[in-house]
């Protein structure tokens, strides 16, 4: 059996940054929650995507909570959420007692579709957040979903969990709505074995999340407690991979460009295979290579001949929509997210891949043609 191909691994940088970062940690017994490397994080993150303050946390997921938590969601209100996107992003409206409403994507990006934003709007019309996720590092059509959030005075929260390195006109994604999230889980295209990121222009809010994040102990002799608080923040020893991590991102993005463009220069003659869509203003990271399927040949057929040879691939997310425990909750939109995640396979997107490892990919699903 051939070495296994991942969907996407951790990748640590050649040079050994990490283990300075770490070796620095140990050094100075600095191994527990905060130190030097948490707040060095935290700046030097805030700079790359181009911000005013950064709140490094335990998971992408406590980020998202916290940004509920910031813009105040709170028992009752009503949040909107895109569907399809992964259960991460549409659980912490559970966790504020909040209630989400699920928003269909368009096939033009992927993401939350401002015709159906829209048409939540005129049924919720005091709905208290919306949150936009950036899929597979494809930027949502953010100006749109802006304006109509803008409209009726509702703050965004952006999801670009899988969007570290895309850029929308210019801009990082992340950074346009009033909060951005970021994760770095071992699957991401930079990790700290497991934490997430919360930024904002809004500096004050950030120092309250940070405050929330750390049990939010007020600031006395006693230990003393005025808020509900949350073990949130990430560890020295993990800001330390991240800082390192930091500084090979670029090369990472290059990578999953040139496995995308690989795929689909090899791949796009076969008849109903479609690839994820870039439009002009979205410079993707390409965080994973999606394609759909039309024809006879299905999803699971792909994924089944790429299982059999040790090489790991996966379904499109399933929107929150379809599954059981949100079945409940009330949806708006159409049928995109459903065809999306019955049709889309994500290709193995791992940075340590080879020319020969993709060559071996790619021979293999067209085999799948003839």
């Amino acid at each position: 059996m051939a070495d296994k191909i991942w969907l996407a691994s951790p990748h640590m940088s050649d040079e050994g940054y990490e283990m300075e970062f770490i070796k620095e940690a140990f050094d100075s017994n600095w191994v527990a929650p905060l130190g030097a490397n948490v707040t060095g994080f935290e700046n030097e993150f805030a700079v790359k995507v181009g911000t005013k303050s950064a709140a490094a946390l335990t998971t992408g997921t406590a980020a998202i909570h916290l940004a509920l938590k910031a813009v105040g969601v709170d028992s009752g209100d009503i949040v909107f959420c895109q569907s399809l996107t992964f259960s991460a992003t549409a659980n912490p409206i559970i966790y504020q007692n909040a209630i989400p409403v699920f928003i269909d994507s368009n096939i033009e990006t992927w993401n939350m579709d401002p015709v159906a934003l829209e048409e939540a709007f005129v049924k919720y019309p005091n709905v208290k957040a919306v949150i936009v996720v950036h899929l597979y590092g494809l930027s949502a059509d953010i100006d749109r979903i802006i304006e109509i959030c803008y409209r009726f005075n509702v703050p965004i929260i952006e999801d670009a969990a899988e969007s570290l390195g895309t850029y929308y006109k210019g801009t990082h994604t992340g950074t346009l709505g009033e909060y951005g999230v970021f994760s770095f889980n071992g699957n991401k295209i930079i990790t700290t074995s497991g934490g997430g990121m919360l930024i904002s222009k809004n500096e004050d809010q950030i120092a309250k999340a940070r405050f929330w994040a750390t049990q939010a102990r007020d600031k006395a002799r006693h230990y003393q407690h005025s808020e509900l608080g949350f073990n949130y923040r990430m560890s020295n020893i993990s800001a330390g991979i991240g800082r390192g991590q930091l500084k090979v991102l670029d090369q990472r993005v290059a990578k999953k460009r040139y496995i995308f463009s690989y795929y689909k220069k090899e791949l796009s003659c076969l008849e109903g295979l479609s690839f994820m869509p870039i439009n002009d203003w979205n410079v993707p990271n390409c965080w994973l290579s999606c394609i759909t399927l039309s024809g006879a040949i299905r999803p699971l057929d792909v994924m089944i001949a790429l299982e059999q040879v040790n090489v790991e691939s996966r379904p499109v997310w399933k929107p929150m929509h379809m599954q059981p425990f949100f079945a409940e909750y009330d949806y708006i939109g159409g049928t995109v997210s459903e065809q999306l995640y019955e049709n889309g396979v994500c290709l193995p997107s791992d940075t340590k891949m080879t020319d020969k490892d993709l060559e071996r990919i790619c021979t293999l699903i067209k085999g799948l043609w003839k």
